[in-house]
């Protein structure tokens, strides 16, 4: 873990969170600007500044983070599905630089690119 990463500093609890889900290799928890009724993140212990870092040695880890998101979306309450998101460097729209998988469900959600 990074000592000054925001994401670093949550999974070790040095700030608080609304945790979903924790084990030695993930931590999951509530978004504190949710964009819809459930909104939460999946974020590698691992300081992994973005999936534009990751690479082969990352296949295990990453995996498991994405076979955990349907399981903690249906938890949540989310059985009809979910949107996942993954922004990957400045020019993707990341603002944290820890890789961080959102999980955003409930409500209205709309569709990601507006087609004529």
């Amino acid at each position: 873990m990074s000592e000054n990463c925001l994401f670093c500093k949550i999974a070790r609890g040095e700030i608080p969170s609304r945790k979903v889900y924790e084990d030695g290799d993930v931590f999951a928890f509530h978004d504190i600007n949710p964009v819809a009724p459930v909104h939460f993140m999946l974020v590698p212990k691992l300081h992994l500044g973005s999936l534009l870092d990751a690479n082969e040695k990352h296949a295990a880890l990453l995996g498991k983070m994405l076979l955990l998101a349907p399981r903690l979306a249906r938890e949540q309450g989310l059985e009809n599905g979910f949107r996942t998101v993954i922004n990957s460097g400045k020019g993707g729209g990341q603002e944290v630089f820890h890789l961080h998988v959102h999980v955003i469900g409930g409500g209205n959600i709309p569709p990601m690119v507006k087609r004529d």
